[in-house]
């Protein structure tokens, strides 16, 4: 394995930050253990040295010989040994040359954080002191031993010490680090790892099922993360592969579609002439005919701009929103037979203007008015809609037709299968949502039953006049 990769991995990176968090347990350990350390190593010595003037007492007269002497002090390990009781000095014992006291520790009320600071001054310190300790011995509370020492047995014993501790500490924080990272690696980083390469696979081949991760039963988070991803992965599949095939159907339309409207476009003259025929009977089906061979013509108009629009671009623009609908309206009389009577009902305020892209915004207005009208409405009613979001505009386009049939609501915006009349594509409303949300908006079915049915769309609308939204919505 490359060392970089190797370096750079997680497994390495949880090892070293392993070692790293127990060395620094150790030491939050090592510091207040030294302290401890040197405050036991006076208490022995003041322990010592109370038995040294134990054998004072014993002595007749209180007296001892100056070997005796010496021999008590060397067993203490002290200089100057004084015993005081109630605050007045009692027994002492000194060497004949006894050197200058350089500091002096009172260990009765150790200090915690004191204990720690001189103990490693002690360790650093290059030149040797004589230190005095005060303290009680382990004995008789009653008694107080002021004891004179050499400092440097004491700094050699913590050096030592201080050693011991550091392989000890190199020793637990290997062995802890060991076991954390096997640990983690059997519960983390081998499920990740296969979850990265699993993604890899997926990547270089989506549509193929040999990138999809191995699910391993686990109900921890990682399981629930290798469940989602063979879920977003089987998903993302079964798009692709839709996607495909309506790709290939796009190219296999657009390569047919001009023959095809050649062949609808002859038989639509022929159909023209043949209502225009002295036969009673070939007049009366020529109109049939006629419309039978439009819709044909709409079906692979619409079918190859559906394969072929892709990502939808949009231009915004600010433009008058009343103007638009009063356009929608003209176009769609002009298409209408005179015998239908029908209108809209436009509520817009004279001075709304939105900042969206205009033609494709009439696109989306004009199908859902058109496909209203075709259903059997007479009047389709468009107006604004207060929303919580003042930022956004929100238009409802409702009609008092008979409402959509239940087959239709449940593929509402499914191409090829939510056409409410006979021969439509089902494009329409599914092209009007997919531009809504190119806008950053929505269009959804409000209602839909015996009394109407009601569309309502939601645009982002950034620069939109508060003041002509406020005065549109009141009126």
């Amino acid at each position: 394995m490359n060392i970089t990769k190797l370096a750079s991995s997680l497994s390495a990176k949880l090892l070293v930050l392993t070692i790293i968090f127990v060395l620094l347990a150790e030491i939050m350990i090592f510091a207040p253990s030294v302290g401890r350390y040197r405050l036991v190593y006076f208490q022995e010595r003041l322990d010592q040295a109370y038995l040294a003037t134990l054998a004072i007492d014993v002595s007749p007269d209180h007296m001892v010989s100056e070997m005796m002497e010496s021999e008590l002090l060397a067993t203490a390990g002290a200089h100057v040994i004084m015993r005081m009781s109630e605050g007045e000095p009692d027994t002492r014992l000194a060497k004949l040359v006894s050197a200058q006291t350089d500091v002096s520790y009172d260990i009765r009320n150790p200090n915690f954080l004191g204990l720690i600071v001189d103990a490693f001054a002690t360790m650093v310190r290059q030149e040797d002191q004589i230190v005095e300790v005060i303290g009680t011995p382990s004995f008789d509370a009653d008694i107080t031993l002021k004891v004179q020492l050499d400092e440097a047995p004491l700094r050699q014993r913590l050096i030592e010490y201080a050693i011991r501790i550091f392989w000890l500490s190199i020793f637990i924080s290997g062995v802890a680090a060991i076991m954390v990272f096997f640990a983690l690696r059997g519960l983390l980083v081998r499920p990740l790892q296969d979850m990265v390469a699993s993604m890899e696979a997926f990547r270089a081949a989506p549509e193929s099922d040999a990138g999809t991760i191995t699910i391993s039963g686990r109900r921890d988070e990682m399981g629930t993360a290798e469940r989602e991803l063979a879920a977003l992965q089987d998903n993302v599949r079964q798009a692709l592969r839709q996607k495909t095939r309506l790709a290939l159907l796009g190219t296999a339309v657009a390569k047919i579609n001009h023959d095809l409207r050649n062949i609808l476009s002859t038989a639509a003259l022929l159909s023209e002439r043949l209502s225009d025929s002295d036969d009673e009977k070939v007049a009366k089906v020529a109109p049939r005919l006629e419309t039978s061979i439009n819709r044909a013509i709409e079906l692979c108009s619409e079918t190859l701009k559906f394969s072929r629009d892709g990502i939808m671009s949009i231009k915004r623009e600010p433009f008058d929103l009343k103007a638009l609908i009063g356009e929608v309206r003209e176009e769609l009389l002009a298409h209408t037979p005179d015998e239908q009577e029908w209108d809209i009902d436009n509520r817009i305020g004279e001075d709304i203007r939105l900042n969206a892209d205009r033609g494709q915004l009439y696109r989306v207005i004009a199908n859902l008015t058109r496909n209203a009208l075709e259903a059997g409405a007479l009047t389709v009613t468009i107006k604004p809609v207060e929303g919580a979001d003042p930022r956004s505009f929100t238009l409802e386009i409702a009609d008092n037709g008979p409402g959509l049939p239940p087959r239709a609501k449940e593929n509402l915006f499914v191409p090829f299968a939510g056409s409410v009349r006979g021969g439509g594509t089902g494009l329409g409303l599914t092209i009007a949502r997919e531009i809504a949300r190119a806008h950053g908006g929505d269009l959804s079915l409000v209602k839909s039953d015996s009394e109407g049915t009601a569309f309502r769309l939601i645009l982002p609308n950034p620069g939109i006049s508060n003041r002509a939204t406020a005065k549109a919505l009141s009126s």
